[in-house]
Order: structure tokens, then C-alpha cells, then sequence
């Protein structure tokens, strides 16, 4: 244990946030899986506590080892962690759909299905790193520039969004704000975008157009968004009791295990696990969840500022910005602010695949803000040697 300790490297701040939040996803997965384990297990819930905390330790022994391998590392494998990523969303798609969705690979032999997507944006965001990086000269130039980096974009993207909207545009977004950091040309950006949704429409266009049983998720992102626009529909029973257990939850909550709206608001453990944390822990308890991302953003940002280089700067805000922003869109539809998106609220929501990423995310953030500490520990060091040879003489 102390040499593992010893070996803890990069921003302390963001492995203490990390820590914090997945301790209080303990709490809560607990408290709000009631009606899960009523359904599946005979009201078991220390069998979901168990199974969330195995996907804790598991994540943070995936951070520990990445966080361990230089960053630069993540760029030779890239394009085959893309390929990969490619051939799984094709054998996803192609496969049966539970729910109306094609999102999972079931993993023979353990209880849990693996979502191709969350490896396709992990996979694709480490790709862009290192184009944008190995383009730099010619990131202003249509042909040799922008070309090859929105290839691979809308491939992916085009790959997820037939079963999963929401993380399709996320990805597409965070792509957007990564070449804009990296200096991509203005009118090409603006071009893309409006190229992507013209491509949106024609592909609602054509679903729409297709028979009931062809039209796939079509159907209920018209009506998340239609519920969402129209607040005095009928139909939004999510959103009506997530704001139950907001508005009982008020200043400083029920505490910790007091949730009633648990037993009623649906995937109260994933999606809305931020209304049962409203209600248990009150606006104190929320607003320190919101802080504890903010934090991982502004040590994000102190990272990118000192960043020992351009692939490790572009790897850290497109995997930064994609934890954070996920983060913000689960807390805006769980206070009403968005429509229903099936984001996770990232390192609190019941574990699955999109946890370990999390976490894996995390190692590669660390493993550039390791570089860093190493750079200027040298630094100081050199300082040091110069420092005491201009004594002796």
C-alpha cells in the first residue's frame, strides 16, 4: 500500500474529487436502487452497493495504471483503438436492440453489457488529440488539414447516432471545441456544423419516413422533446417526479436514505440519480456536487496552461470537457433545465462501462499531469545544480 501510494502521481486535487464522488456514488446508488433490487433481487440492495463498489475499485485500478503509462503513449495506439472502435459500433448496430436501441455487446459469462459507444468517444477523442497535433502546420488548409480530421468525426458519430442521439451530438461537440482550441479555421468549423445539421434533418427526414417498426429511437426522441417543450403534457412523468423530489428535498434535505421518490422516479439510480440527491442532501448537497466538477474543470484548465505539449493539451480537454459536460447535461435534465438526454451522471450514477471510462478518462488526464509535475521537478532541480555551482566558484 505505501509504495502504491508512493507511486500516486499527477494533480492530487482532481485523484481527492475523483475519491470524493465515487464514495458518495456508494451512498446514493444504494439509496436509490431500492425499487431495482425490489424488481431483480428480492429487495437485496447490498447486492447493487456491492456491484457499485467492485466497479469503483475496478475503475480506480484501471486510473492507477494508465495514469502510470506516459501520455504519449495514448497517441501510437490511437488509430487502433479508432479502428476498433469502428468495427464495434458496426457489429453494435447490427445487432438485436433492447429497448428500441442497438447500444450493447453482451460479455458472456459476467452480468454486464458493454456500450460500444463509450469506447468509440473515448477512442475517436484520443484520435483527434494526435491528428490535431501531427496537422498543426496545416490545421488552416481545407484539403491536408480539415479533411482528414472530420473524416473520422462523422463516421463515428454517424455510427452512434442512429441508437443513442444524445451522446452522438456530446461526442460531435466536443470534437467541435477540441479543433477550435487546436486552431482550426473558423469557416470551416461553422461549415461543419451547418453540414451536420443539414445531415441531422435528412436522417430524421428519412426515419420518419419509414415504417413504425423501421424508425428505431426516432419515436421517443420526438417525444422526449416534445414533452420537454410542452410542460403541461401528460406525459412526462419523469420530469414530474424528479421535481417532486426536488422541491421535497429543499435546504438540507431528507438525509441520506429518506428518499420516497426513489420507489417512483424512473432509473433513479443513472439518469435521475441527481433529483434523489436534491432530495436526501438538499440544495447543500447538490450544490457540492456541482462544485466538485467545477473543481475537476479548473485543475482541467490549469493542466491545459501548463501542458508539456500539444497532443497532451488537446488529449486533456476533449476528455476533460466530455466528463464535465456530460455531468452538467445529467443535472439539467434532472432539474428540467434540458430534455431527457440517457446521460450518466459520471463516477455517481450506477456503474456499468460508462464508469470504468470515467475513470480511464481520469488516467489519461493524470498521466499528462504527471509529465508535468516530472518537468518541473527537473526544473528545479537544474535550478538547483546551477544554484550551487555559482556558489562554489
Amino acid at each position: 500500500m505505501k509504495q502504491i501510494l508512493k507511486n500516486i502521481k499527477g494533480d492530487k486535487v482532481i485523484w481527492i474529487v475523483v475519491l470524493l464522488l465515487s464514495l458518495i456514488s456508494l451512498l446514493c446508488v444504494y439509496s436509490s436502487s431500492g425499487a431495482l433490487a425490489q424488481k431483480n433481487t428480492g429487495g437485496n440492495t447490498e447486492y447493487y452497493l456491492i456491484k457499485q463498489a467492485l466497479f469503483v475499485l475496478f475503475g480506480f485500478v484501471f486510473l492507477y495504471i494508465i495514469h502510470l503509462i506516459k501520455y504519449t503513449y495514448f497517441a501510437k495506439i490511437s488509430v487502433f483503438l479508432l479502428l476498433i472502435s469502428i468495427i464495434l459500433l458496426i457489429v453494435t448496430f447490427f445487432s438485436a436492440p433492447t429497448n428500441d436501441a442497438a447500444r450493447w455487446i453482451s460479455i458472456p459469462f459476467l452480468d454486464i453489457s458493454f456500450q460500444t459507444s463509450d469506447f468509440a468517444k473515448l477512442s475517436l477523442i484520443t484520435y483527434m488529440a494526435r491528428v490535431l497535433t501531427i496537422k498543426q502546420e496545416q490545421i488552416k488548409d481545407f484539403k491536408t488539414g480539415f479533411i482528414p480530421i472530420i473524416i473520422p468525426v462523422f463516421i463515428v458519430c454517424g455510427l452512434i447516432l442512429y441508437a443513442n442521439f444524445s451522446t452522438a451530438a456530446i461526442l460531435f461537440t466536443i470534437c467541435v471545441v477540441m479543433m477550435f482550441v487546436a486552431g482550426v479555421n473558423r469557416k470551416y468549423l461553422f461549415s461543419m456544423i451547418g453540414i451536420g445539421i443539414v445531415a441531422l434533418f435528412i436522417f430524421f427526414a428519412v426515419l420518419h419516413n419509414l415504417p413504425p417498426q423501421k424508425q428505431g429511437r426516432i419515436a421517443t426522441w420526438q417525444n422526449r422533446i416534445e414533452n420537454f417543450l410542452n410542460k403541461d403534457s401528460g406525459d412526462n412523468y419523469q420530469v414530474e417526479q424528479s421535481k417532486i423530489a426536488i422541491a421535497t428535498g429543499g435546504f438540507f434535505g431528507k438525509l441520506p436514505g429518506n428518499s420516497s421518490q426513489r420507489n417512483f422516479l424512473p432509473s433513479a439510480y443513472s439518469d435521475y440519480i441527481f433529483a434523489i440527491i436534491i432530495e436526501e442532501y438538499g440544495i447543500i448537497g447538490a450544490s457540492s456536487i456541482i462544485l466538485l466538477y467545477l473543481i475537476i474543470l479548473y485543475r482541467i484548465v490549469k493542466i491545459v496552461t501548463k501542458g508539456p505539449g500539444k497532443f497532451g493539451m488537446f488529449l486533456t480537454v476533449g476528455l476533460g470537457f466530455s466528463l464535465v459536460f456530460q455531468a452538467l447535461l445529467n443535472m439539467g435534465v434532472a432539474v428540467d433545465l434540458l430534455p431527457v438526454t440517457g446521460q450518466t451522471l459520471p463516477f455517481i450514477s450506477k456503474g456499468g462501462t460508462s464508469t470504468l471510462f470515467a475513470f480511464i478518462s481520469i488516467g489519461m488526464i493524470l498521466s499528462v499531469s504527471k509529465e508535468i509535475e516530472k518537468t518541473n521537478e527537473n526544473e528545479k532541480n537544474y535550478n538547483s545544480i546551477k544554484i550551487d555551482e555559482n556558489g562554489k566558484n
